[in-house]
């Protein structure tokens, strides 16, 4: 069984770093968003930084998996 969880794990990184979105049925969307440079604050020293674009997985459960959840 870890060995097909693996596999899936595998895929759903390859498809996600290649930006394409990834849908299960019944279970919810992997989606890759880009997010732009801000300025950020050390909440320790105040100081203000800059925070780097990057790319960030985000998931969205499917109505299905809402109502499982929340009967």
């Amino acid at each position: 069984a870890s060995d097909i969880v693996e596999y899936i794990l595998d895929l759903l990184k390859s498809v996600l770093q290649k930006g394409e979105p990834v849908k299960i049925a019944g279970f919810g969307n992997f989606m890759v968003r880009s997010k732009g440079a801000r300025k950020g604050r050390n909440p320790r020293t105040g100081q203000e930084i800059g925070i780097t674009p990057r790319r960030v997985v985000t998931f969205r459960p499917s109505q299905v998996f809402k109502k499982y959840v929340n009967p």
